[in-house]
């Protein structure tokens, strides 16, 4: 009956029909209006997912998509695309009247949302009983068939192997190794749109970022990253990485959510030219700002200048150097000690070996051709 309809203007069809997908309000309710092939229509502007705006996204054939994170929904009936259908958003009525689009809001079909199995990363971080947890993060990237002398990742697997002996329980991830996509900006669209688990690994199951996270939120209590100096900055995998860890940073202002508890970390730093201490601060800082508590010390490294471009001593120099081994090991007995601080809460006396600067000692030159 006529008396039951609720029919709300929502603007001048002339300027609508302008635009194929755009958000309107019809008083308090957000509205995605198409217009295709002379035909009006209306659904919810709020997606199922996390609520994106779906009157900002586009208009795909006859699905709306979402700007956020890709969900469709029909234009018409609400429903998700085909193999999703048991997602609807609300649909409405509308009729043109006297130049005018009306949409009824009494009409609205029902909101259906399929459960969806929470991921394996959206639980609750628990430490397990048992001895502290090291993961080594090697950020080195190389040419697949083609393995070389990498400095960073020689002292990390120094590094590791003493956490190994030590009794400490110790993994390591090679960033090379994993298949994973770059960061899509999600939150540059909406700070909420930014989500934990990171949204990419929510809907590609071929991203393999998902192993870092499991190790770095639920797994480890120690971190040991390596990388080379690129250009003055740790390498492009670290950066790729961090930027994927925006979900993780996310979650503390958006969220309120801790997600780092009781971790720790330490930095392996080396390359032929110098700019150790500002690739440090970036990674020191970008980790504080997760939660992330740091020993006396924190990062080890090596660098022979901005002359030194004889790759081959540089290697040889890393290679040879017991200094910078000794110094691998001290970093990782530092970590673990100030983990074992957080998680125990004591910490065990120590000897600070060579700390974390200039750890290597001169080297006898190798001998020079004819």
């Amino acid at each position: 009956m006529e008396s039951e309809l609720d029919w709300v203007d929502v603007g001048a069809v002339e300027a609508l029909a302008g635009r194929a997908l755009q958000q309107v309000m019809a008083r308090s309710t957000r509205l995605a209006i198409t217009y295709r092939d002379g035909r009006f229509a209306a659904i919810s502007g709020a997606c199922n997912h996390v609520g994106g705006p779906l009157g900002e996204g586009r208009l795909d054939g006859d699905y709306v998509e979402c700007p956020w994170h890709y969900w469709k929904f029909h234009r018409a009936t609400g429903e998700g695309e085909p193999g999703y259908e048991d997602d609807a958003v609300p649909a409405y009525a509308v009729k043109v009247d006297d130049g005018r689009l009306l949409v009824d809001m009494a009409s609205a079909t029902k909101r259906r949302k399929k459960p969806h199995a929470a991921h394996p990363l959206a639980r609750t971080p628990q430490r397990d009983d048992g001895p502290v947890r090291v993961l080594g993060l090697s950020t080195t990237a190389m040419t697949d068939g083609h393995p070389r002398f990498s400095t960073s990742e020689a002292l990390l697997d120094e590094a590791m192997a003493h956490a190994a002996a030590q009794g400490f329980e110790a993994r390591t991830i090679r960033l090379r190794d994993l298949k994973f996509r770059a960061c899509e900006g999600f939150y540059s669209k909406s700070a909420h749109a930014c989500t934990w688990p990171c949204s990419i690994t929510q809907m590609d199951p071929t991203d393999e970022l998902d192993q870092v996270y499991e190790a770095l939120v639920h797994w480890a209590d120690v971190y040991i990253l390596a990388t080379p100096i690129r250009w003055g900055a740790a390498s492009s995998l670290y950066f790729k990485m961090v930027e994927r860890m925006n979900c993780i940073q996310n979650q503390e202002t958006v969220a309120n959510r801790h997600l780092l508890k009781n971790k720790s970390a330490g930095f392996i730093i080396t390359g032929g030219q110098d700019n150790v201490q500002g690739t440090a601060g970036q990674m020191l800082g970008f980790f504080a700002e997760l939660g992330v508590q740091f020993p006396q010390f924190p990062y080890i490294a090596h660098s022979r200048g901005w002359s030194a471009e004889d790759m081959e001593n540089n290697t040889r120099i890393v290679a040879e150097s017991e200094a910078l081994r000794e110094g691998a090991r001290g970093l990782v007995d530092r970590c673990a000690a100030m983990a074992a601080l957080m998680i125990h809460g004591q910490i065990p006396a120590q000897a600070l070996v060579r700390g974390g600067r200039k750890a290597h000692r001169s080297l006898p030159r190798a001998p020079r051709e004819g």
